[in-house]
């Protein structure tokens, strides 16, 4: 699973409405803001968040604070965005 270049990841960004690359100390990521109505509903989002990716074996960085959740993948070990980033957005975005 290679690393996407930047022409790659620009060429699939329209397939994943609402995510945008973020560059965080030179590695970038395929980030989300979601917005809800209290922390009990971006909990329960959060929680199926994890779900979603226990089960593909792909975690992302989840921030949870009142009424927002922040979802975050790249891969570790390839230092920036792949392939299955952008599958695993687009799950995000069916939940």
């Amino acid at each position: 699973m290679p690393r996407l270049t930047d022409a790659e990841i620009s060429s699939r960004l329209n397939s994943v409405p609402g995510w945008e690359i973020r560059d965080e100390s030179e590695i970038n990521q395929l980030t989300r803001a979601f917005e809800f109505e209290n922390f009990a509903t971006a909990l329960e989002f959060t929680n199926s968040v994890g779900e979603l990716a226990e089960k593909a074996d792909h975690h992302p960085r989840i921030v949870t604070e009142w009424g927002r959740v922040v979802v975050s993948f790249w891969s570790h070990d390839h230092g920036g965005v792949v392939e299955k980033d952008f599958v695993m957005a687009g799950q995000v975005n069916n939940l």
